[in-house]
């Protein structure tokens, strides 16, 4: 097939770019390089990528109208994978006004070109950050999603529901995958298991905000991509049995549907910095910060439903994947 996928030198954006080239696809990534975090790690993957003959890398910005509506009519994409966003929940309350550019309206150019393109199935990244106040655990697709606590939670929970009404008002099939911390080589530079790294290996303190008392479902990017190539394989049709009066809220009468994908195993964040010690052969200096406004204490993934309707099958434990990892990074950085 011939796919579109935004955020194509992101960490996510790059494997699943990989994953698509492996197996004969022909991948046109888009990407803005923006300087959130180091530009030189995103060029790097680029280049990778580039160096494929299936790949053709188009730089530019999804808040663009037409520079989106051209990559549609110039590729004509059978099927678009959307992982383009300004990420970083904490970044969110310094520069709201980017988060709406980048995760709003340049979603709804995603989404207009997949309407006007034809395009067959519409895959795009949401995040388990949505389930904002909901304490339940583990965290089901079933549940309610109506108190983001920040904004960025709010953006992908926009795009949930602008990818509802493009699949109720044009028969776009639209699927939206909610991410559960992921990690892995190549990953982004403000997540825990790079911070936590580079801090060690420097002697500095681990920064440990609600005193560490975090449960995370981490889980490793080779099992976040094969989720997401299945996903893109099988196009969702409406569900005959849903009803408007006991609405499910991940799955629709339109060809919609709402999964999460991540690890099964929540982990304490102590075990993964135990981990990274064993790795690096050196203690880390932890220090004690208060829970940081928006932060969820624990989230804990439900992924039946992906793996009863598309066979996910998360298989990296982070006693495989954090070394991994390690390694990746020690090599990168010559350290």
């Amino acid at each position: 097939m011939r796919v579109l996928v935004t955020g194509a030198a992101g960490f996510i954006g790059y494997h699943v770019c990989e994953a698509l080239l492996a197996r004969g696809d022909q991948v046109v990534g888009i990407d803005n390089l923006n300087d959130y975090y180091d530009v030189r790690l995103k060029q790097a993957r680029l280049a990778r990528l580039r160096a494929h003959p299936d790949f053709l890398a188009a730089i530019g910005d999804l808040g663009d109208r037409a520079f989106v509506e051209e990559q549609f009519r110039k590729h004509r994409p059978q099927r678009v994978v959307n992982l383009a966003a300004q990420a970083g929940v904490r970044y969110a309350a310094e520069n709201p006004h980017v988060y709406v550019q980048t995760n709003i309206v340049g979603f709804l150019h995603i989404i207009e070109g997949c309407r006007h393109y034809g395009v067959e199935h519409l895959v795009y990244a949401s995040s388990s950050s949505v389930y904002g106040a909901n304490t339940a655990m583990p965290f089901s697709e079933h549940q309610s999603t109506e108190h983001p606590l920040t904004l960025y939670a709010a953006t992908k929970k926009a795009n949930e529901m602008m990818a509802h009404s493009y699949a109720n008002l044009y028969g776009l099939p639209c699927t939206g995958l909610r991410f559960f911390t992921v990690y892995g080589p190549w990953g982004r530079p403000d997540m825990a298991l790079f911070l936590f790294t580079r801090a060690i290996l420097a002697g500095e303190p681990v920064k440990l905000f609600n005193g560490g008392r975090h449960r995370r479902s981490f889980t490793y990017i080779d099992d976040i991509v094969a989720g997401v190539v299945r996903t893109l394989d099988a196009v969702p049709a409406g569900a005959a049995t849903w009803s408007g009066s006991q609405p499910d809220p991940a799955t629709s009468a339109a060809p919609y549907r709402i999964f999460n994908i991540g690890s099964t195993d929540c982990v304490d964040l102590s075990r993964y910095i135990e981990l990274i010690e064993r790795c690096l052969g050196r203690q880390a200096r932890r220090e004690m910060l208060p829970l940081q406004p928006g932060d969820i204490p624990d989230s804990h993934a439900d992924c039946a439903d992906l793996a009863v309707e598309r066979g996910y099958e998360p298989r990296v434990t982070v006693e495989q994947g954090v070394p991994l990892f390690v390694e990746w990074y020690r090599g990168y950085y010559r350290c």
